[in-house]
């Protein structure tokens, strides 16, 4: 309760006082709440890359603005209010309370006095604004899927036929294995190699790249990113690794204001940057290119937001960062060739196409699910993730998602999406009646078209990327062994006919997808035992484990192993092998 002086005026509100501040006035309290605010808003303001993702999250996201932002102006309205009139007993102590408190709500009760009754408020407020962001967050996610399905379908051209791959850069090396084959031929001491990302060389061919970053704590105060490690992924054999040395003032694994990821909110703090860095080289030097993504409110039906193409900023070493609207990006010379449209917002907008045909048709128990598609599912094994990288004629990067149908036993292609990786336009190709081999059954038909290997203990079938061979699609799938540092061959799976062809030369795959040979001649990945009632192999193999012979053992039959001095051996051009039944 105020208490006035009997000499003051009732109209000098300068002079009004407050119990539960000592008796000071009301000018004075309010004055140094406000510089207390002042210091936390202006500490906040320095650090302000620490809190982007909360902050961003208020402005753009509705469930987060009802309890993030109505938190926020709460705890300023009680921390600017003055203190409430509660009597506080002289046994009262927050050492006591914490003391004798048994859990976090005792401590919450036993408050007393404003402090105790402010808290609870907030609490209070706390609680039923979450309340509401839940109620508010359902139907806003909602909306925002329908919203952006149809964003996407009204600009999206449906195509005839699927556009021809780039046989010059067929994704062959897996990031697996390139990870653990680039990471074994290199040498650092002070760093590492970051996370793999796809990027096109100053030659044109793709490459994984990765950022040459500090390790170790002291390293990451200290040191500096020192460039960039770009490796072929399009060959098999003689892969070239080029490292662009020099030391960027902003990069990657370094840590706080001297992170490039500090530096990128600092400068444009209305962007997010979801996308991993993509790494590169331009006349020799190194860069690096982060997509932006923005969003923007809708309304009506219901408020909700849609995520936005922002454009990109680019990394120099020497520390400059270019913020570059769509536009700009697209005419830079430096990210000539490069992919700028964000994969997230690529993968967000997929993954919206199951509302295209409305709100309820998508639902659980009500809902009809006509037309309704979703992004094929891809096994464990795969190593991979939707949407697909891959370089389309012309040297014109695509991100490309197949689609399958809605449901649980479904995994035929429904549709096929082509992102374009410098516009975000989409083409998409639609399977009509007609269902295509997804990802999935593709690499059940590659390791069951060639039972001659042991799937799983010496090898595996990873990475199925799609490829688009005059007018067909196939999936390109790649042999590895399980400690995956080497691709053996690549097998690649007509999505129409099931047709598998094995392929074990750079050249000659190349050539497959520029459509110059046919299928009759390249060998199939079959047996060639016909009708024969095989059980098992015996294979033959050289002292580095490689099957040089294999020899077929039909039912009723059986394989014994004998030394080189036993009768039966001379008898047979075959004196030892290793019997193994296929998996």
């Amino acid at each position: 309760m105020a208490d006035r002086s009997p000499s003051t005026s009732d109209d000098d509100a300068s002079d009004i006082r407050i119990d539960g501040s000592g008796g000071r006035p009301l000018s004075v309290h309010v004055a140094t709440r406000l510089f207390g605010l002042g210091i936390v808003v202006f500490i906040g303001y320095l650090t302000r890359p620490l809190w982007h993702g909360f902050v961003y999250g208020i402005l753009y996201s509705p469930g987060l603005l009802v309890v993030g932002g109505g938190t926020a102006l709460a705890a300023v309205a009680l921390w600017l209010a003055p203190p409430f009139d509660s009597e506080t007993t002289s046994e009262y102590s927050v050492g006591r309370v914490l003391r004798e408190a048994e859990n976090p709500v005792d401590v919450l009760l036993g408050l007393q006095g404003s402090p105790g009754r402010k808290i609870r408020l907030l609490v209070t407020a706390v609680v039923v604004l979450g309340a509401v962001s839940v109620l508010v967050s359902v139907p806003a996610g909602m909306f925002e899927q329908r919203t952006l399905a149809q964003q996407t379908m009204a600009d999206a051209t449906e195509v005839d036929e699927f556009p021809q791959a780039n046989p010059d850069n067929p994704r062959v090396v897996p990031r697996q294995v390139a990870d653990i084959t680039t990471r074994g031929s290199v040498s650092y001491r002070q760093h590492r190699l970051g996370t793999s990302d796809i990027a096109r060389t100053e030659e044109g061919s793709l490459a994984w790249s990765y950022a040459i970053q500090p390790d170790g704590f002291r390293n990451t105060l200290i040191e500096h990113q020192r460039g960039v490690l770009v490796t072929d992924m399009t060959r098999m054999d003689d892969r070239q690794i080029a490292v662009y040395e020099e030391d960027f003032v902003y990069g990657e694994g370094m840590l706080l204001h001297r992170s490039a990821d500090w530096n990128l909110k600092k400068t444009d703090y209305f962007a997010k940057y979801d996308d991993d860095a993509v790494e590169f080289s331009h006349d020799g030097r190194p860069y690096m290119y982060y997509p932006k993504t923005g969003h923007e409110w809708h309304l009506t039906p219901f408020p909700h937001t849609t995520p936005t193409w922002d454009g990109g900023a680019l990394v120099h070493p020497d520390g400059t960062i270019e913020h570059l609207s769509p536009e700009e990006a697209r005419s830079n010379a430096i990210l000539d060739g490069q992919r700028l449209y964000p994969l997230t917002i690529t993968r967000d907008e997929m993954g919206s196409l199951g509302y295209r045909n409305g709100i309820i048709n998508q639902l659980p128990v009500v809902g009809a699910h006509e037309g309704e598609i979703e992004i094929a599912r891809l096994p464990s094994g795969a190593d991979n993730a939707q949407p697909f990288v891959i370089d389309l004629e012309g040297q014109q990067m695509s991100y490309v998602t197949a689609m399958e149908p809605y449901g649980e036993d479904t995994r035929g292609l429904d549709e096929v999406w082509f992102a374009d990786a410098d516009t975000g336009e989409y083409r998409y190709f639609g399977t009509g009646d007609e269902t295509l081999t997804g990802p999935e059954r593709a690499m059940g038909i590659a390791r069951s078209a060639d039972s001659r290997t042991n799937w799983g203990e010496n090898f595996v079938v990873t990475e199925p990327v799609p490829v688009t061979i005059d007018g067909d699609l196939w999936w390109h799938i790649k042999v590895t062994p399980i400690d995956f540092t080497d691709v053996t061959r690549n097998v690649f799976v007509n999505a129409d006919t099931g047709r598998t062809i094995e392929i074990r030369d750079d050249d000659a795959v190349r050539s497959f997808i520029r459509g110059a040979v046919t299928e009759d001649d390249l060998d199939p990945v079959e047996g060639d035992d016909g009708d024969r009632d095989i059980v098992y192999y015996v294979l033959i193999t050289d002292g580095d484990g490689n099957v040089i012979e294999r020899i077929p053992v039909e039912r009723g039959q059986d394989a014994t192993i004998v030394g080189p001095s036993d009768e039966r051996a001379r008898d047979n051009a075959t004196a030892t092998a290793i019997g193994s039944r296929p998996s």
